[in-house]
């Protein structure tokens, strides 16, 4: 039994490697696949493997997944904060740097879930009722502060409700995965456009152990992240963003914060399918689609696979990270952000049809114009948070 974990573990690792370096290719959609294939051709292999192949892929992409993000410009949604301190340090040549003040905050965020996991689902499972029962306000509370943290408050808001409006449109279209291309546009192609228009140049990237006080951003992630992680609506960019305005932080502490935050509302998404039977993330979706709601036994598997992936995926990222590295100023890096740019149109079409492509479009121009706005961008998270708001608003008429 313990060599078929440790073999799933393996390959879940790989896995989440795979996706992390793959831009446009999401958990999400892995573990989609995998749970149709569970009750077909896998039917005979035992549940608890699945579920430790999906733990195990999730936090091996939260880890890796910040290799494209930086090197690239091409984020997803747990990743597009980092894009800016990300590049500003990769076209300082210090793309390695950057990328490892991500790995240090997840790794101490995998290390904080351990301890935290038990006694807050404890807590969550008490007080998720009451709390449910005003999640309209609570939403949208949130959705104002993270506005008005802003200094341009009317453009901050801007963004939020115009993405706000292509999300309930692109939602309420029928079409087959509608996050894959409304996210994309937003998030991924629109920076990859921007990039490749600005004629980017990178400089030799040097290999040199990060240096940042890392105190602040992590009581930051971990004030924040639990908030984000049992609520729905709210991600890693949103727990980011009201992280650093709990506990503000420079650059370089905002990369370990973001870090962290994706590895904490990763695995607090598990607690909140064992505390509450909610899902908060697609891996822990993917999860109680093959086993229903967990028991205390399989959290606690669940958390000896999220350390043990955790831990493995932090020294994979520190040799990834070295490895592009080195590479990164030997490519023609335009020809490598348009080839990028036409895998993600593939990967769209090949999920989303031609209406997907549509949306691309649309989603890709918008978040072109908002990039010159000159506001975070985890405003156009508003695509998800108001069709949310909206879903709970209408629940109280």
């Amino acid at each position: 039994m313990l060599i078929e974990i440790l073999l799933f573990v393996f390959l879940g690792i790989l896995a989440g490697t795979f996706t992390g370096l793959a831009p446009g290719i999401h958990i999400n959609l892995i573990g989609a696949i995998l749970v149709s294939l569970s009750a077909s051709i896998f039917s005979g292999i035992n549940s608890i493997f699945f579920i430790i192949f999906i733990a195990s892929m999730a936090i091996a992409h939260t880890f890796i997944d910040f290799i494209p993000s930086i090197f690239l410009g091409c984020p997803d949604t747990e990743t597009q904060l980092s894009v800016l301190p990300g590049h500003e340090l990769l076209k300082e040549g210090k793309g390695y740097e950057a990328i490892m003040l991500t790995a240090y905050g997840g790794l101490i965020a995998v290390i904080i879930l351990i301890f935290i996991s038990f006694p807050l689902s404890f807590i969550i499972s008490k007080l998720y009722d009451s709390v449910h029962s005003v999640m309209f306000w609570i939403l949208l509370g949130t959705s104002f502060i993270l506005v008005f943290t802003e200094k341009k408050k009317i453009t901050a808001f801007f963004v939020f409700v115009i993405s706000g409006l292509l999300g309930l449109c692109v939602l309420n279209l029928g079409i087959k995965e509608p996050l894959l291309p409304l996210l994309t546009g937003l998030f991924g192609s629109s920076l990859l456009i921007i990039s490749i228009k600005n004629k980017i140049e990178i400089p030799k990237q040097e290999i040199t152990n990060p240096e940042c006080k890392m105190i602040r951003p992590v009581i930051g992630s971990i004030i924040a992240s639990p908030l984000c992680g049992f609520l729905p609506g709210l991600g890693s960019g949103q727990a980011a963003v009201l992280g650093n305005a709990i506990s503000k932080t420079d650059r370089k502490g905002f990369l370990v914060l973001i870090g962290a935050t994706n590895v904490l509302v990763m695995g607090l998404s598990f607690v909140s399918l064992y505390a509450i039977s909610k899902t908060r993330t697609g891996a822990a979706a993917a999860i109680q689609e093959i086993t229903g709601n967990l028991s205390w036994k399989i959290l606690l598997l669940i958390l000896i696979v999220v350390l043990i992936s955790g831990l493995v995926s932090f020294f994979l990222t520190k040799y990834l990270a070295k490895f592009f590295s080195s590479k990164i100023n030997k490519i023609n890096y335009p020809i490598l952000l348009i080839a990028t740019l036409i895998f993600l149109v593939i990967i769209v079409f090949a999920f989303s049809g031609f209406a997907g492509i549509l949306v691309l479009s649309a989603s890709t121009l918008t978040g072109i114009f908002f990039n010159s706005l000159a506001v975070k961008k985890t405003h156009m998270m508003g695509c998800l948070l108001i069709p949310t708001i909206i879903y709970y608003g209408l629940r109280l008429i």
